[in-house]
């Protein structure tokens, strides 16, 4: 059975390094809740030993316009599911659900079109990650490649530093950092739009330095917060994006790039 719930859990585990200590014990109750309760901020808020007033900023501080909008939607994720397939393959197959179900959440379809037209108007496109973001990195590399984007992925330390140097104004430079602290990767980004070139950053964590100098900056979900996060590949819910961004960028001139996808493959297999 398929099904997509829009819950604010990704949302709060997004923004939780930016909550008080008072919001966080808010954001620990919300994001570990499995029973449908009484909501209401009156209740909340005695059963947290909180104000009313606390709730009100905790829901602002998530994107919302006060604590009744937060919850309205919040309760949406309190669903019937099925219990009828084996443990293992349902505690795989929910933990990827949940993903999937995040990533919903978070993702910004206005954004992805306006990423999309940076990959439109850049004269070179730098996508750079470490560890399983890197592998994710020279996964993007591979796809945009076969539809015509001059695209390069940069995995070591050393290169990014090195790149660093080149980019300009006509560039685009994405990065990949599930944490977001990997300092090669922030580095790059920092020093790209230094000189102007266009910067995105996909991450699991919503730091407000990160607007600084990331014109963009792409939610996914984080593995940490997931039931069972460990049976997930690490480098998944960037994939994921990845995807979107491909469906958007495909979908503008699509004969053309499935022609160039076509081509590609041909020349891979020796044909002409």
């Amino acid at each position: 059975m398929e099904y997509y719930i829009k819950s604010v859990v990704p949302i709060i585990e997004s923004n939780y390094e930016n909550f008080t200590a008072v919001e966080k014990s808010i954001a620990d109750f919300f994001i570990h809740n499995q029973e449908k309760v009484d909501f209401s901020a009156k209740s909340i808020g005695e059963r947290l030993f909180v104000s009313e007033a606390s709730l009100s900023r905790f829901a602002k501080k998530c994107g919302y316009r006060g604590y009744r909008e937060f919850i309205y939607q919040y309760e949406e994720i309190f669903i019937e599911k099925r219990d009828s397939i084996a443990e293992h393959t349902r505690m795989v197959l929910n933990a990827y659900q949940e993903l999937l179900n995040k990533t919903y959440s978070l993702m910004n379809e206005n954004q992805i079109v306006r990423v999309c037209r940076y990959l439109n108007k850049a004269s070179r496109v730098f996508v750079c990650g470490r560890g399983s973001s890197g592998l994710a990195a020279r996964e993007m590399e591979l796809r945009f490649m076969r539809i015509g984007l001059d695209i390069n992925s940069i995995q070591d330390s050393d290169l990014m530093k090195m790149q660093a140097v080149f980019q300009k104004e006509t560039c685009l430079v994405m990065g990949l950092s599930i944490s977001g602290e990997k300092e090669e990767v922030l580095y790059l980004l920092r020093e790209a739009h230094r000189q102007k070139a266009k910067t995105v950053l996909v991450t699991s964590r919503n730091r407000e330095e990160y607007d600084e100098y990331c014109d963009e900056v792409m939610l996914v979900p984080s593995l940490e917060y997931l039931d069972h996060g460990s049976v997930i590949s690490p480098q998944f819910p960037i994939l994921l994006m990845v995807d979107l961004i491909y469906s958007y960028y495909v979908e503008k001139d699509k004969y053309l790039k499935e022609t160039m996808h076509g081509d590609t493959l041909k020349a891979l297999k020796g044909e002409r």
